[in-house]
């Protein structure tokens, strides 16, 4: 049997990359899935059909800004009607402004945050009525390794970050009674859109720190968060799971 057969999970941020990875992942393993976008409702679309007809689940996208606290509210209440249930919550929405302090602007600060981190908030809170309802759910918080020893050029995410990891072990504390595991997943550098932006001086940079000498990719992000859903984690919440290649060691 697949390991998440009649599961539901919500992913926000889930049409492109590393949400991609983690919406394909979980649908192949049986789970149900609601994932947001922001913009491109035909890719996002697109790619809900496929995985539903490819792995004979119920997969829908839900155009939502997961940095507005009345949109997380009508989303939660949304694939509550549809699905019944909500079983993993996957905070992956994010995005980046970098720039040097000297040059950051409030605007570049407040959007990084808002997204990134009060994004987290919002739908956490929101999912947390009907986890503690059914006694049990997992709630995967996507932060990097970037928030765990910052970066140059990236104080506003870097901040974002970091503050997900706080919040992760607060929440862990705070609902681990009623079998509510919260977990984070920090990645290092993995193959997106962005990377595939980089030139080759800038990704050799990257990898002369990376123990691997390799960039990961969005399944080896999306297998720690399988674990983290499934019950083969039951026992583990409150915990900082990096998938960086030996970077953050």
């Amino acid at each position: 049997m697949k390991i998440l057969t009649g599961h539901t999970t919500l992913l926000t941020g889930g049409s492109r990359g590393i949400g991609e990875a983690i919406a394909e992942r979980f649908a192949a393993q049986g789970s149900n899935v609601a994932f947001t976008y922001v913009s491109s409702a035909d890719k996002a679309n697109a790619l809900a059909d496929r995985l539903s007809e490819e792995y004979g689940v119920m997969v829908k996208a839900y155009q939502s800004d997961a940095s507005s606290f009345e949109e997380a509210q009508l989303l939660v209440d949304k694939v509550i009607e549809a699905y019944g249930k909500i079983d993993t919550l996957i905070n992956n929405a994010g995005i980046t402004k970098d720039t040097l302090m000297l040059r950051m602007s409030e605007e570049q600060w407040d959007r990084v945050i808002d997204v990134n981190l009060k994004s987290v908030f919002n739908l956490t809170k929101h999912c947390l009525k009907p986890m503690l309802k059914a006694r049990r759910g997992s709630i995967i918080n996507m932060s990097s390794v970037v928030g765990v020893f910052g970066n140059a050029g990236q104080a506003n995410y870097a901040a974002s970050k970091a503050g997900i990891i706080g919040f992760t072990k607060s929440i862990a504390k705070e609902v681990g009674t009623r079998s509510i595991r919260c977990n984070a997943v920090a990645p290092g550098f993995i193959e997106t859109d962005m990377t595939e932006e980089l030139d080759d001086k800038t990704k050799d940079s990257f990898l002369t720190n990376i123990p691997m000498k390799r960039l990961g990719t969005g399944e080896e992000v999306a297998n720690t968060c399988l674990y983290l859903a499934s019950d083969l984690s039951e026992y583990v919440t409150g915990q900082v799971i990096s998938v960086c290649g030996g970077l953050n060691t």
